[in-house]
């Protein structure tokens, strides 16, 4: 959710973007090469890219990316054959490039060599049953008969 929304309040300062949400489910449904195509397609408003390999995808994303100033978020990574495959180095995309990772994994972050990171803080009780409540009414007042079970379904 904070991906996104900083997404939304930045992607205009970029020459082409992308928002790759799910990169742990996708990666696994879809493979890498298949992702590496929505990249590029979303940043550079192509259609039908293909690519023959995952090195072909890392070779293109280099040549096509290195001078555009680009947005790229790659959210909920778990390997870092993804960050690899998507976001190598901070020389394949041109200056003022940003690459926003969220993961749950620390330290796939410090095998990349990312170089600044910002970790999300939990929510309190109260926070998290406000959140709860507009999820699941869409509205901040619900049956009052509701209430036990919310409190425990936050506890867990």
């Amino acid at each position: 959710t904070l991906a996104l929304e900083a997404y939304n309040l930045i992607v205009d300062d970029f020459d082409g973007s992308c928002f790759l949400q799910n990169v742990r489910v996708e990666s696994n449904k879809h493979g890498l090469k298949h992702l590496q195509a929505l990249i590029l397609s979303e940043i550079l408003g192509e259609k039908n890219i293909n690519l023959a390999s995952v090195q072909r995808g890392i070779s293109m994303i280099q040549q096509r990316l290195r001078r555009k100033k680009v947005l790229l978020i790659l959210d909920d990574v778990d390997n870092r054959k993804q960050l690899q495959a998507f976001a190598g180095r901070s020389d394949w995309f041109g200056p003022g490039s940003r690459v926003i990772v969220t993961t749950r994994d620390e330290q796939l972050l410090k095998s990349h060599k990312v170089e600044r990171t910002y970790e999300v803080e939990e929510l309190n009780k109260y926070d998290s049953l406000q959140l709860l409540i507009w999820n699941a009414f869409k509205r901040a007042n619900f049956d009052p008969s509701y209430e036990d079970v919310l409190k425990r379904v936050v506890t867990y």
